[in-house]
């Protein structure tokens, strides 16, 4: 298989992701994960991709590394460009070799994602011993130097143990370590801090700017707006397998275009010393069997008109780098 190259995106383009779709062949008919999404990142860029549970964000950063299980999953797209190169014609070594080394992931479930029939050492040192010439001695010794680094007491002796013997703030500091220890490209965190308490949840991302090198990029992927305004320079706003809005960090909190986007950032509490009702986002999201024809926020838009029911709303440019999918601005558009 010859790996197509794409010479034709800017020089300081890392990653490019071009109309994907991605769906899930189930005994009730086939699931819509995700449709039509198109995406860049910038070297050294921060980019948080938000949305309710389910949108597709997790499928979307999945399938950059091709780990959708197919069957029952299916990836189609005009390309997945990283560093110019398309990792959908990628052969199978090749992927492997960028996994881990170019392209990290920090699974949302720690303790899933880490074997819990090896300990931690092992698995540190299967990572390196993968990617990096290095003596078996001198890989147990560099794994060990970066639990230091991202704050594990007696490093030496966790090296020993098994993922659950130990607390989820650990897990997910090791699953860092394992994430940067090889200083990739591109890190994709997808909710890293869910299963921690907000004390925990402050020392991690912490701990992730502070070890991320200043070229690295990363996708954040979260539920969570507060989280994305600390660590993230743009942001991607997802809903029911589509990107709905994208723009820079100002751009999304100060002006918020789609209908979706603003609901989402009203929900955000706010401490103002007044007693009432959480804003919420009424309704619920479409089941991914049957999306609406048109715009997939219609049911649940305060704003909707009759084409939004049958429509599929076309991406408006609402000022640079700054851009929604929403009939409200048709008549704005130049």
């Amino acid at each position: 298989m010859t790996v197509k190259k794409n010479d034709s995106e800017p020089e300081n383009r890392l990653l490019t992701v071009r109309n994907l779709a991605v769906s899930f062949a189930t005994d009730d008919g086939t699931a819509k994960a995700a449709d039509s999404v198109s995406f860049h990142i910038e070297k050294g860029e921060n980019v948080g991709l938000v949305g309710e549970s389910g949108c597709g964000k997790s499928v979307t950063a999945l399938s950059i590394l091709r780990l959708i299980p197919s069957p029952p999953g299916r990836i189609d797209a005009d390309g997945i460009w990283f560093d110019g190169q398309d990792i959908l014609s990628m052969p199978s070594k090749q992927l492997q070799d960028i996994r881990g080394r170019a392209i990290s992931m920090i699974f949302q479930e720690p303790l899933s994602a880490l074997s819990p029939l090896h300990r931690i050492g092992r698995q540190m040192m299967e990572t390196i011993l993968l990617h990096r010439k290095m003596p078996a001695k001198a890989a147990w010794q560099f794994a060990e130097q970066w639990l230091g680094k991202v704050g594990i007491p007696d490093a030496a002796e966790r090296m020993y143990a098994y993922p659950f013997q130990l607390s989820g703030g650990m897990q997910q500091r090791i699953m860092i370590a394992m994430a940067l220890m090889l200083a990739p490209q591109l890190i994709i965190a997808d909710e890293p801090t869910t299963a921690l308490d907000v004390t925990t949840q402050a020392q991690v991302f912490d701990l992730i700017r502070a070890m991320k090198a200043e070229d690295t990029s990363m996708l954040l992927i979260t539920h969570d707006m507060g989280v994305v305004w600390e660590m993230c320079e743009r942001i991607i706003v997802m809903y029911a397998s589509r990107i709905v809005e994208t723009g820079s960090r100002e751009d999304i909190f100060s002006n918020p275009k789609h209908p979706y986007t603003i609901g989402l950032l009203n929900a955000i509490p706010k401490l103002t010393g007044e007693r009432g009702k959480l804003n919420d986002i009424p309704g619920q999201v479409p089941s991914p069997f049957d999306y609406p024809r048109g715009c997939h926020f219609e049911k649940r838009c305060p704003f909707s008109m009759e084409k939004c029911v049958h429509e599929q709303p076309p991406f408006y440019d609402c000022g640079p780098g700054h851009r929604a999918a929403c009939f409200l601005l048709a008549d704005n558009a130049g």
